[in-house]
């Protein structure tokens, strides 16, 4: 997606703050050394968990805090909305907590809110996500709530034309946002027809054309237990947990009823230019993505960190730190389930623009060419190490969400385990390679501002 900077910046400045940022990095790390075997030691305590009605989930035992933490995931995320009712899992899932089962609106939430539990739902192109935090010992109400939710969605008329205008409110003012627009343009052009290429949010008539009708043949189709991934953190036992898991989602239909969606390999070396008089002017670059299960990955992951981390990265010193160019610069390495690529994002003032676009492609021009040191390499392996941990593993519920994705990339329980030693046994020579691979593309490249003066060519 693109990332818009709204700045402008000095180069004194821009190295006087990266200064400060390398300062900020060491204390950063330091701290983070010191509290991750604990994080680690908790995290890696995986349980699978698995209910008389067949429902599994991934558990890690806490009782260090009262609470209860639960994320869930269903296949099946925009891609599934029908022709002309593009926005419809967006608007279903800003539903489920407007009435369920017995109770409206209004006697849903005040329940919540009685249980001091919070409940959210969210769609990607891929899934359906929800997550519920609770109190322990108020998780019997808590889970209640949930089952209503997931199984018996009122879609109430009401409730459905309030969430309709909030959406459509949002879609009406992005009509005239830069960076919507962009992002737009972009998806249709290196996507093409494809679902990827369509605003999970709709359009105006997309939006205005969806029924009560829409909504419950998404929820039946997208809402069934082969496609279901559950990880449960925190004061719950496996029994207990157990009888949860059937409550909430043992009544549910094996099978879902998804429509089938294609791969697609995102379209390259084109132009996109998003014309706007703007002080400030976004670029993004897209190059060939790879895939989570390749063999290839993690030495794209080290080269990623290599090329657009933060701090320390080759972007990050060329763009900031030598010519003060951007505040941010940054490189990711973007899956999804039907398409992956890699992209850099940054943003500058408009008049150096085309400066920093050059500098954006020298810099991977030289890394495809040239590789990489044995120093970058060692460091960026002892990064990535320390860093998972204070990432993915800092709560009850970013450990939960962690082991949902864990669960959707098919890793095993023990992956945590294994990680270090996957980076570890990455060679310089395999870096080298997959840069080559990935990086001597001719890239798709999106300008979101006035027109360069020039094309900055590398």
């Amino acid at each position: 997606m693109l990332t818009s900077e709204h700045f402008r910046v000095s180069s004194s400045r821009a190295k006087a703050e990266g200064n400060g940022w390398h300062a900020f990095a060491t204390l950063f790390l330091s701290i983070l050394f010191l509290i991750l075997p604990a994080l680690a030691a908790r995290a890696t305590e995986i349980q699978s968990v698995t209910s008389p009605k067949g429902v599994t989930a991934w558990l890690v035992e806490d009782y260090s805090v009262p609470v209860v933490a639960i994320r869930f995931a269903f296949g099946g995320g925009s891609t599934q909305d029908p022709p002309g009712k593009e926005g419809l899992a967006n608007l279903m899932t800003g539903l489920f907590h407007e009435g369920a089962g017995p109770l409206d609106s209004e006697a849903f939430q005040i329940k919540l809110d009685d249980a001091g539990a919070e409940m959210s739902f969210g769609a990607t192109r891929d899934g359906i996500y929800g997550s519920l935090r609770m109190l322990a010992e108020q998780r019997h109400e808590a889970f209640d709530l949930l089952r209503l939710a997931v199984n018996e969605p009122r879609f109430d008329q009401a409730p459905i034309d309030r969430i309709r205008a909030q959406v459509l409110s949002g879609i009406i003012a992005n009509e005239n946002d830069p960076d919507t627009v962009a992002r737009n343009r972009w998806a249709r052009a290196v996507y093409g027809d494809h679902p990827y290429s369509r605003s999970d949010q709709g359009t105006r008539q997309s939006i205005a054309a969806i029924t009560q009708d829409d909504l419950k043949a998404l929820h039946k189709a997208v809402f069934a237990r082969g496609e279901l991934h559950v990880a449960v953190v925190g004061a719950i036992d496996p029994e207990t947990l157990k009888k949860k898991l059937d409550l909430v989602f043992g009544d549910l239909p094996q099978n879902p009823a998804l429509a089938p969606v294609a791969d697609v390999t995102p379209a390259l070396a084109q132009r996109v230019e998003v014309s706007y008089d703007l002080p400030q002017t976004s670029l993004q670059l897209a190059w060939p993505g790879v895939k989570r299960n390749a063999a290839d990955f993690f030495p794209a992951v080290l080269m990623n960190r290599i090329l657009g981390g933060p701090f320390t990265s080759r972007l990050w010193q060329e763009v900031r730190e030598k010519r003060g160019l951007a505040y941010r610069v940054k490189s990711s390495l973007v899956n999804q389930d039907h398409a992956d690529a890699l992209i850099v994002t940054t943003g500058t003032r408009s008049d150096r623009a085309a400066e920093t676009l050059g500098v954006v492609r020298d810099v991977v021009k030289r890394l495809a060419e040239d590789g990489l040191t044995e120093a970058e390499l060692a460091a960026t392996k002892k990064y990535l190490i320390g860093a998972y941990a204070i990432k993915n593993l800092n709560s009850s519920s970013s450990i939960a969400a962690t082991l949902v994705q864990l669960q959707l990339d098919d890793l095993g329980t023990d992956y945590m385990q294994r990680r270090t030693g996957l980076i570890d046994a990455v060679t310089r020579d395999q870096v080298k390679a997959v840069a080559k691979k990935l990086l001597s593309s001719e890239p798709s490249i999106m300008v979101v501002g006035p027109p360069l003066a020039s094309a900055g060519k590398g």
